[in-house]
């Protein structure tokens, strides 16, 4: 319907990104003026997805992940912050709960109580597959409450807490926990950022993912 009333105008890329700006905005969130004209490249593979920082990145992986893409650590902190919506599946975070190294059968850096919610949630021989947890308990709210479970150890991922081994991360984390409005102001600076990289070569009429 876009392309039909804006002939070769509006990308597939512009669309995912009023999206994401609006399901920001429905969930409570901050609003913002989202950059137009971004062209796309020829083909949109699921298989690329293979590419984004994994939730077992320690703060290293992470750092290197973003500066490839031209993103700093305080873009990192912020879009992480993008994690107080949704779901995780086991899967995402199974290496904490259970054989996390030769020394700990649990993540030390987990609270013991999460890990043990965790693990009801997750048994080892489980068949459930959409078997997992929220985020955070406001999962459909978007807001600071990521940055104050990260302080409690009562967050999914590896990569979720690896932000608090690294002193410029770590002071992001307790800014943002202390001031909704201060990770809301950064989160609208790095999705405007984020959203006008590596545009390609031309604006595709079909947005759907070849898989």
């Amino acid at each position: 319907e876009v392309e039909a009333a804006c002939l070769g105008v509006v990308s597939c890329a512009d669309i995912l990104a009023f999206a994401a700006r609006d399901a920001v905005v429905l969930s409570g969130g901050p609003t913002w003026e989202v950059p137009k004209g971004r062209k796309d490249g020829r083909t949109s593979k699921a298989s690329e997805t293979i590419q984004l920082p994994a939730p077992t990145f320690k703060i290293s992986q992470l750092q290197q992940s973003f500066s490839q893409r031209g993103l700093s650590m305080d873009d990192l902190v912020a879009l992480s912050g993008g994690h107080t919506i949704g779901f995780s599946h086991c899967s995402s975070f199974q290496n904490r709960i259970r054989n996390f190294n030769a020394t700990h059968d649990i993540d030390p850096t987990m609270h013991p109580s999460f890990a043990a919610s965790l693990r009801n949630v997750c048994p080892i021989k489980n068949k459930a597959k959409n078997a997992g947890a929220t985020m955070d308990p406001s999962s459909t709210a978007f807001d600071n409450t990521y940055f104050k479970l990260i302080l409690q150890g009562k967050t999914l991922f590896s990569s979720d807490q690896a932000l608090l081994t690294n002193p410029k991360t770590k002071g992001l984390v307790y800014k943002f926990a202390s001031s909704k409005q201060s990770f809301e102001k950064a989160f609208v600076n790095s999705m405007i950022k984020m959203s006008s990289l590596n545009g390609g070569q031309e604006i595709r009429k079909d947005c759907r993912v070849v898989n």
